[in-house]
């Protein structure tokens, strides 16, 4: 905002600049001079009678901030504690341990990057964790190499079972748990 609206908002606005008023009619009728229309109606005449809704709302009473805060906290109330629930979720949403350090490893800041998902530059971090981890193998496992460059689930269970085809020296079926994550299966 420039310089000469800021100062105009505070003159129509003596209550204080943060709160929420609605537009008084003096106020509505300068807003539709200066779009340059007579009536609100003007602005709902392309939309057609017959999806308009004409009716009153059926809304529950308006109540005051600590009324409606109070009522608010009755409702969460209801809600079952996440702890000592049992879970029916499954799909890779069930409820697993994570270790404290995960959320230590997963902020270092090698490990994050800034640009989006559909960018290339997205996998620094996830290449940095694998040669870590890689690394990591190999030192607590006293082998030379170490390979662990799968992305995600869905190619690791690709991987998997095409090794286990190579190994097999035959074709055929695989056998897949019904508790792999659907977007694997």
């Amino acid at each position: 905002m420039d310089n000469s609206v800021i100062s105009r908002h505070q003159r129509n606005n003596p209550t204080g600049s943060g709160r929420y008023l609605s537009l008084a009619g003096r106020e509505r009728d300068q807003m539709l001079r200066h779009i340059g229309v007579d009536s609100i109606d003007v602005l709902f005449a392309p939309i057609p009678e017959s999806v308009r809704f004409s009716g009153e709302l059926d809304l529950e009473p308006s109540l005051a901030e600590s009324d409606l805060v109070r009522h608010l906290q009755e409702l969460a109330d209801r809600n079952a504690p996440g702890r000592g629930v049992l879970c029916f979720l499954g799909a890779g949403c069930n409820p697993h341990y994570v270790p404290t350090h995960v959320d230590a490893l997963i902020q270092r800041q090698e490990f994050l990057t800034a640009y989006t998902p559909y960018q290339a530059e997205v996998g620094q971090g996830t290449l940095q964790a694998i040669f870590e981890f890689q690394s990591l193998v190999c030192l607590l496992t006293g082998m030379e190499v170490c390979n662990a460059s799968v992305y995600d689930g869905a190619s690791s269970v690709a991987e998997a079972l095409l090794m286990a085809r190579r190994l097999a020296r035959r074709g055929g079926r695989a056998l897949v748990s019904e508790a792999l994550h659907p977007a694997y299966r």
